[in-house]
């Protein structure tokens, strides 16, 4: 059995044990270089890698469940990777009889009763205290585990299922009456300031194994600046108006979706994409919600164009036999799990709160199989209050947080609504 592995991935195999985090950018090989650490030292099995070494069968075998999201899982990305080991989800195909497993986080519950296998946890997604979390600490005690991860915390609370499962606190409460000091002028929990950090800084780089890679590919990041209705978003935002539905605003979180619609629907918008197309034969976009949808639909007729759609509705597959073609995927269902090497744009139609959002979504086409150099990504943004905020978080390399920005809105609905009465 032959595999081939870049020199950054043999380093990390060398540096993994049981309970790591592996750390590396989107399209840097983190599964393959996962089952080759499961094959050569969970299992004890050798490998003929790069054409050296020779092929030798495992002799502490055991069973192989990878935890990934539903569109990873249902692409068969894994199975893929794992039968170039000889590795298959029929235990009698298989080399050393080892059965593989693949299935999505939400039915991570369906095994908490395997003992003695190794889990390949594929992304973050253990938030908070529950099914999930407790279902993986529960696994962590009764087998190996792995976890692959480019960005597996963007605070110290995120941290804390790993942490426990790695044995370093009992129990989330034990974490918190260490670590966390909450505010006390606010309503509901919230981190004030995190203490003792530097033991919780030693903690991570003991299980953290990077994966630092020198792309070949250069990425070109385009702001692209589009209009807005300015009166009008005056008036939602100043004036706490509803403009399509002719009252008050209810609360700040109204405020936001409104404005969004305003400044996101704007026709410069779709304008712009019609350009970008001329230029870009093929290109990806991204856009958050449904309206901005019904908009980038209305381009396959008006530019007698091929499309196709990645969202919580359609699951099509991109059109990569066309010579010219639009890929129009939501945000939070399509940013991860998949890859493109038929294109060298992205195109961002409206900007996404999640900094780690944007940044698995500019990976789809960041691959190292690429014959692409140069990648270009247009962001499309207007010069509004709320995109120039969400903008600045993001090259903050931080989410944008709706409730620290209208921390100024003090105005009740009913004072609202009674003087509009």
């Amino acid at each position: 059995m032959a595999v081939e592995l870049r020199p950054h991935q043999l380093k990390a195999i060398g540096e993994m044990k049981n309970g790591c985090v592996l750390k590396g950018g989107v399209g840097v090989g983190k599964s393959i270089t996962s089952i080759a650490y499961f094959f050569t030292e969970v299992c004890g099995g050798d490998l003929r890698i790069n054409g050296f070494g020779d092929f030798q069968p495992m002799f502490k075998p055991r069973d192989l469940y990878i935890i990934t999201t539903a569109l990873k899982r249902n692409s068969l990305d894994w199975e893929k990777e794992a039968l170039a080991f000889g590795l298959s989800t029929k235990r009698e195909l298989s080399f050393g009889g080892v059965q593989v497993k693949v299935d999505s986080w939400n039915n991570i519950g369906n095994y908490k009763d395997v003992k003695n296998a190794f889990f390949i946890f594929d992304e973050q997604r253990l938030v908070g205290s529950g099914s999930w979390v407790k279902a993986f600490i529960e696994l962590s005690k009764a087998n190996e585990w792995i976890m692959l991860s480019a960005t597996p915390g963007d605070n110290w609370m995120d941290y804390i299922p790993i942490f426990v499962a790695n044995g370093f606190y009992k129990n989330r409460t034990e974490f918190i009456r260490r670590h966390v000091v909450f505010s006390n002028y606010s309503k509901f929990p919230k981190v004030d300031r995190y203490v003792e950090t530097g033991v919780l800084n030693q903690y991570r780089r003991r299980i953290s194994v990077d994966m630092p890679y020198e792309r070949h590919t250069k990425r070109h990041v385009l702001q692209t600046i589009v209009q807005y209705d300015a009166d009008l978003f005056k008036k939602i935002w100043k004036d706490r108006w509803h403009i399509y539905e002719d009252r008050p605003l209810k609360d700040a979180g109204e405020m936001f979706l409104v404005a969004r619609k305003l400044v996101n629907s704007d026709p410069s918008r779709l304008t712009r994409v019609a350009e970008l197309s001329e230029k870009h034969p093929r290109m990806i976009v991204f856009y958050n919600f449904n309206y901005e949808l019904e908009q980038l639909r209305t381009l396959g007729e008006t530019l007698d164009i091929p499309m196709a759609e990645w969202n919580g509705h359609k699951h099509e597959g991109v059109p990569e036999d066309e010579e010219r073609w639009i890929y129009l995927v939501q945000y939070t269902a399509g940013a991860e799990g998949w890859n493109c090497t038929s294109t060298d744009t992205t195109v961002f139609y409206s900007l996404n709160y999640s900094w780690k959002i944007n940044e698995q979504a500019r990976g789809r086409i960041d691959r190292m199989n690429t014959k692409y150099v140069d990648l270009y990504y247009y962001v499309l943004r207007s010069g509004s209050d709320i995109d120039r905020a969400i903008m600045k978080a993001l090259m903050g390399k931080r989410n944008f947080n709706e409730k620290d920005f209208t921390r100024g809105w003090t105005t009740s609905t009913e004072d609202r609504m009674e003087s509009a009465a």
